[in-house]
């Protein structure tokens, strides 16, 4: 599976890095790092819907308050 998060400038400011970071430690806290390939990648061309996330070729629009949410649900729930 492979996450692949924007860190654009418009996606930076809604907070990526925070994304980037809750994601690294649910992936390493769950044992995923062998199954989960997380990247960074810039715009996506979605920049009204907050951070731009891809899960294989499905996208999302999450934030920094729903990443624990959206893990559980499309990587835990998918691995």
């Amino acid at each position: 599976m492979k996450i692949t998060v924007c860190i654009g400038s418009s996606c930076h400011i809604k907070g990526s890095r925070q994304v980037v970071e809750q994601l690294q430690y649910l992936i390493a806290e769950n044992s995923l790092g062998d199954k989960v390939e997380l990247g960074g990648t810039f715009c996506m061309g979605k920049c009204q819907q907050g951070v731009c996330v891809t899960v294989d070729d499905s996208f999302y629009s999450v934030t920094p308050e729903t990443v624990e949410s959206f893990f559980k649900k499309e990587v835990l729930a998918k691995v």
